[in-house]
C-alpha cells in the first residue's frame, strides 16, 4: 500500500477542530474525476454537469426538477468545465480559453432556502481589451409532489412523474459539448406486444441477469398509486422491424399474433438506432379501449404504442404523443414508427400523425418575463419558479418552456466582469419572485449568508451544548494530518448528508445521491457510523429508531423518511445494522430505558431480541443447522457475487456478536439463566463460524448444493470484529495479512480479491473486484486493529482522504490506473452508483474503535468508564468525549 498525504491537509488536526476551509475539497481536473460534483443545503441535493453553469438531478422534496437548468454560451459556444472545486456551499467550475479568457463560475444551493445561486466571472488575461458575449440558457421544469420519492423517486417529465434514470444521465451527457443525442437507449431490449412489465425491474426475461448498466430496481416508495398496466384486446399481424440500411432485424410470423388486456407475447432483443423502422398490422376488437399495443423493453424511457380511448398514442424518453387517430373496430390499420436519434415519428396508413419533440420545446411548462425576470410555472402542479439577476442582462427573452439572458461585455486586459444569478422555486408565485428579486439585489449578502451558515453548522458539530445537535462530536488533536483528514472529512460526510426539511424536528442523515434516495435511509449504510450519529444526534437516532422499529424492517432496506414508509427488499444485513444502531444509542447515551419502549406492537427489547437471535430462525438441517443461512438470493447479501448465498462468514459473525451483547444485557437486567443460555449459544455458533474458515485469510460458504471459497473483505470485518479473541493467532496474522496483500491498493482497497475465481461477474465498485464501497476501508481497519495490527489499520485510515475525487467519498471507489502507472481510486460513476454516501464516515468511525478503542457494547457496559479525554501515543487525543449527558 502507497502512503500519500495532501498537500492541503498538513496542518490539520493539530489544534483541534479545523477550518472547513481546509477540511472540504480541492481543484480536480475533469479527466481525473469520473462522477462529478453535487450540491446540497439541508434540505435538497442537485449535480452539477460538464458545462459551466447547469444543474440535473435537483430534488428538495416537495420539488424536483427536470432535465437541466441550462448551458452558459460564451460567444457562441457551450465551454465544458475543464476542472471543478467543490465545497459544501457550492462548486466552482472553470474553463480557460487559448485566447486567455478565463471562465469561472460558483454554483450553490442557498443553505436551508429553496434558492439556486450563480455567479458567472469572466476574467481577461490577455494584453488588449476584449468584448464577450454571454448567453444564460434559463430552465426551471419544476414540479411539486408530495409523494413518490423512493430510492428512485419521481422527476418531472414532459408528460408525467417518473424516475428514469438512464434518460437523465443521457440528458446530462449533452451538456458541455458532450454526445448530442438523448433520446435512444443504447442498450439491447426485448419487443413485448401486450401488457407492458413494471418499468425499473432488472430482469427482461424472468431468469436473465441483474444488471445495473441499464436498468434498476423498483426501489419506489409506496404512497402513490401506480399506473395502470395492461394490454388491448386485438392482434398484430406482418410485424417487422428493419435498419437504417433496410435489413431485417426482427420478423414475426404472417399469421396474426392475439393480444389480450393481460396477455405478453416476448420477441427478439435489439437495440434502437437512427434510420430504424418498425412496421406491423393492428387491430383493435373493442372500441374506446385503453392499453398498450407494443413496448421495446421495460424501462422508463422505452419506446412504446398503445391506444387510449381507441386513440393512437407514441411514448419514449419522457415524451408521450397522444393523436386523435381514433382505429375503427375490426379493421387491420398499417401502423409504422421511424427512429432518429432526436425523434420518432409516427405514422397510420402511410400519414404521419405524431412525433416527439426535444426536451426544451416542452409543453408543460410555460415561462415569460416579468419586470426582468423569467417566471416559470408547471401546469401539472402548483410549482413556480423565477430567475432574477444581479446586473441586469441586455437582452432578456422567454421562449417556449425556458429563457435567455444575453450579456455584451467589454473587459479590459487584466480585468474582469461578475454576473450574478438567482432561481427562487416555490408554490405561491408572488413570494417565489420577491425571493429571487431580494437575492439578486443583495447577490453577495446572500452568498456569503450560506457559506457562513455551514461554518456555523461546522463548529457546533464539535460544541457540547449547541443549538444545531441534540449532542455533538469529540475534538480529535493529532500530529497525524492523514488521521485527522480522515476524521473530520468523515464528520463532513454526516454533516453534508444531514436533512433537516423531510422530517420537521426530526433530523435525518440520507443514505446517499443526488442521482437517488432524496428522502432514503438504507439500514446498513446507517448502522456503518453508528457510534458517531449516537455522539452527534442522539434524539435524533432515537426518533429515527422509533419509527424504523414500528414498521416491517425485515422485509426492507430502509426507510423513506418523507412518508415514512418501508422501502426496497430484504436485506440479510438489517438483523446486524439495527441491533448495532440500538446498542450504540443505548450504550453511547444511556439511556437504557428506550429499551422499554413500546414500538410496532413490542418493546424495543423484544425487537433486539428478535434481531440479535435471528439466526435462531434462519438455520436449515441442508447447511448444517447452527449458522444462518441467508438463502439462494444474491441480492440480498452482496448484490453483485453470485455465488455469496447461504451460509456465509460475515453476517454469522455478526451474530455471534449480537448474542455475547444479548448475554450482557441479561445479566445486566438480572436475567441471569437467559444469560447463560445464550452466552452458550454465541460459543455454539463460534465454533460452528470457525469451521468455515479455509486458509490464507479465506472463507468458506455453504449451500445445500455444495461449497465455495471467497476472499471478500466483509467476512474480513465482521469475523475480525466478533472473533478477535478466539481466533489463534495463526489465522489472524492468514487474516491480516490477506487484507493487505490481496486487498490494499492505491491509498484504498478492494472489496473482494481479483483472483478469486468469481471476480469476472463481479466487476462492480462497491462490492466486487474493481473498488470498494465507501465503508470497507474503515470496517477493514477495524478489524485489523482488533486481530492486533492497529499499526495497520493507522496506516490504511491515513490514506483514505486521497481517493476522494476532490470532494468527500462516494458509495463505490474504483481503482484505475493513472498515467504514471500507479493505481488510485476516484469516485465512481458508472453503473448507478452515487455520489455522496454516508457510509464514508465509517473512516471517522474506525479513528474512534479501532485507534482509541471506543467500542462501546451492552457485554461491556455503556459509556460510563470512557473519560472526557482520551489519549493513544502515537494517534493523538480525543477530547469532549465523555461521559454522555
Amino acid at each position: 500500500m502507497t502512503t500519500k498525504t495532501d498537500a492541503q491537509a498538513v496542518g490539520i488536526g493539530r489544534t483541534g477542530v479545523p477550518d472547513l476551509d481546509d477540511v472540504a475539497g480541492h481543484w480536480v481536473d475533469a479527466d481525473e474525476i469520473a462522477h462529478l460534483p453535487s450540491l446540497r443545503n439541508q434540505q435538497g441535493q442537485a449535480h452539477v454537469n460538464h458545462d459551466l453553469t447547469s444543474l440535473s438531478w435537483l430534488a428538495a422534496p416537495p420539488f424536483t426538477f427536470g432535465y437541466h437548468t441550462g448551458e452558459l454560451r460564451v460567444d457562441g459556444q457551450v465551454p465544458a468545465a475543464q476542472r471543478f472545486l467543490w465545497k459544501p456551499w457550492g462548486v466552482l467550475r472553470e474553463h480557460r480559453r487559448e485566447d486567455g479568457l478565463l471562465l469561472t463560475t460558483d454554483t450553490r444551493m442557498a443553505l436551508s432556502r429553496d434558492l439556486l445561486l450563480w455567479r458567472i466571472e469572466i476574467t481577461n488575461g490577455s494584453r488588449e481589451a476584449r468584448t464577450v458575449e454571454l448567453a444564460q440558457d434559463l430552465f426551471a421544469m419544476v414540479a411539486h409532489s408530495e409523494v413518490g420519492y423512493g430510492w428512485l423517486y419521481d422527476g418531472p417529465w414532459n408528460h408525467g412523474m417518473h424516475h428514469d434514470f438512464m434518460a437523465l444521465e443521457r440528458v446530462r451527457a449533452t451538456t458541455g459539448g458532450g454526445e448530442p443525442h438523448y433520446l435512444l437507449s443504447p442498450a439491447p431490449r426485448r419487443l413485448r406486444l401486450g401488457k407492458p412489465r413494471i418499468p425499473g425491474i432488472q430482469r427482461d426475461e424472468d431468469h436473465g441477469p441483474m444488471l445495473l448498466d441499464d436498468a434498476l430496481p423498483a426501489h419506489v416508495s409506496h404512497d402513490k398509486e401506480p399506473e395502470p398496466r395492461a394490454g388491448v384486446a386485438g392482434a398484430v399481424r406482418g410485424l417487422r422491424v428493419a435498419g437504417a440500411d433496410g435489413a431485417v432485424i426482427l420478423r414475426a410470423a404472417d399469421e396474426p399474433i392475439a393480444l389480450t388486456p393481460d396477455g405478453e407475447t416476448g420477441l427478439d432483443t435489439f437495440a434502437l438506432s437512427p434510420g430504424l423502422t418498425i412496421d406491423f398490422e393492428l387491430r383493435l376488437d373493442t372500441a374506446g379501449q385503453s392499453g398498450t399495443v407494443l413496448t421495446h423493453g421495460n424501462h422508463p424511457d422505452s419506446l412504446q404504442i398503445g391506444v387510449d380511448n381507441g386513440r393512437l398514442r407514441l411514448g419514449i424518453t419522457g415524451e408521450r404523443e397522444s393523436t386523435d387517430a381514433e382505429l375503427p373496430v375490426g379493421d387491420w390499420h398499417h401502423v409504422r414508427v421511424d427512429v432518429e436519434a432526436d425523434r420518432v415519428v409516427l405514422s397510420l396508413a402511410g400519414s404521419e400523425i405524431a412525433r416527439t419533440r426535444h426536451w426544451t420545446e416542452s409543453r408543460r411548462w410555460e415561462s415569460r418575463i416579468e419586470d426582468g425576470t423569467v417566471a416559470f410555472a408547471d401546469s401539472r402542479s402548483p410549482a413556480h419558479a423565477v430567475y432574477a439577476f444581479a446586473g441586469p442582462p441586455g437582452e432578456l427573452r422567454a421562449e417556449g418552456a425556458g429563457g435567455r439572458a444575453r450579456w455584451n461585455c467589454r473587459i479590459e486586459p487584466g480585468g474582469s466582469v461578475s454576473i450574478g444569478i438567482a432561481c427562487a422555486y416555490g408554490t405561491d408565485a408572488d413570494a417565489v419572485s420577491a425571493q429571487a428579486r431580494t437575492a439578486a439585489e443583495d447577490f453577495e449578502a446572500t452568498t456569503r449568508a450560506g457559506e457562513e451558515g455551514w461554518r456555523r453548522l461546522w463548529g457546533s458539530m464539535f460544541t457540547p451544548g449547541n443549538p444545531d445537535f441534540s449532542g455533538h462530536l469529540p475534538t480529535f488533536t493529532t500530529e497525524d494530518t492523514g488521521l485527522a483528514r480522515t476524521y473530520y472529512m468523515g464528520a463532513l460526510q454526516a454533516l453534508y448528508l444531514r436533512n433537516t426539511r423531510v422530517r420537521p424536528g426530526e433530523p435525518v442523515f440520507l443514505t446517499g445521491g443526488p442521482r437517488l434516495g432524496p428522502t432514503t435511509t438504507y439500514f446498513w449504510d446507517h448502522c456503518e457510523w453508528s457510534r458517531l450519529y449516537a455522539l452527534l444526534e442522539p434524539a435524533g437516532l432515537r426518533s429515527w429508531l422509533l419509527r424504523v422499529l414500528a414498521g416491517p424492517y425485515r422485509d426492507s432496506f430502509g426507510v423513506e423518511n418523507l412518508g415514512g414508509g418501508p422501502l426496497g427488499n430484504a436485506y440479510s444485513s438489517t438483523d446486524y445494522a439495527l441491533f448495532r444502531l440500538i446498542e450504540h444509542y443505548v450504550c453511547v447515551s444511556g439511556d437504557f430505558a428506550f429499551l422499554d419502549e413500546t414500538t410496532g406492537g413490542t418493546t424495543v427489547l423484544g425487537h433486539l431480541e428478535r434481531l440479535g437471535l435471528g439466526w435462531r430462525e434462519r438455520r436449515s438441517p441442508a447447511t448444517g443447522g447452527v449458522l444462518a443461512d441467508f438463502g439462494d438470493d444474491p441480492w440480498q447479501l452482496l448484490e453483485c457475487v453470485p455465488t455469496y448465498t447461504g451460509v456465509v462468514a460475515s453476517f454469522n459473525g455478526a451474530y455471534v456478536a449480537s448474542t455475547r451483547s444479548l448475554a450482557g444485557l441479561y445479566r445486566r437486567l438480572g436475567r441471569t439463566e437467559e444469560a447463560d443460555r445464550t452466552e452458550a449459544e454465541a460459543g455454539q455458533l463460534d465454533a460452528a463460524l470457525r469451521d468455515l474458515y479455509a486458509g490464507s485469510g479465506r472463507w468458506r460458504i455453504l449451500r445445500p448444493d455444495g461449497t465455495d471459497t471467497i476472499g471478500h473483505c466483509l467476512d474480513f470485518g465482521l469475523v475480525a470484529a466478533a472473533l478477535h479473541r478466539e481466533l489463534p493467532d495463526g489465522v489472524r496474522q492468514e487474516m491480516a495479512d490477506f487484507v493487505t496483500d490481496r486487498l490494499l491498493v492505491g491509498s484504498w482497497m478492494r472489496a473482494l480479491s481479483p483472483d478469486d475465481p468469481i471476480a469476472a461477474a463481479s466487476d462492480r465498485p462497491d462490492h466486487g473486484a474493481a473498488g470498494a464501497f465507501a465503508a470497507w476501508p474503515g470496517v477493514t481497519a477495524h478489524g485489523l486493529a482488533r486481530l492486533g495490527y492497529r499499526d495497520r489499520a493507522t496506516a490504511l485510515l491515513r490514506d483514505l482522504s486521497c481517493a476522494a475525487s476532490g470532494g468527500l467519498w462516494g458509495q463505490a471507489m474504483e481503482i484505475v490506473t493513472g498515467p504514471d502507472g500507479l493505481h488510485r481510486a476516484r469516485v465512481a460513476e458508472r453503473g448507478t452508483a452515487t455520489r455522496d454516501n454516508i457510509a464514508g464516515a465509517a473512516g471517522a468511525e474506525a479513528v474512534l474503535s479501532a485507534l482509541f478503542d471506543f467500542n462501546p457494547t451492552f457485554a461491556t457496559g455503556g459509556t460510563t468508564g470512557v473519560p472526557a479525554t482520551l489519549s493513544v501515543e502515537g494517534v493523538g487525543t480525543l477530547t469532549q468525549l465523555g461521559p454522555v449527558a
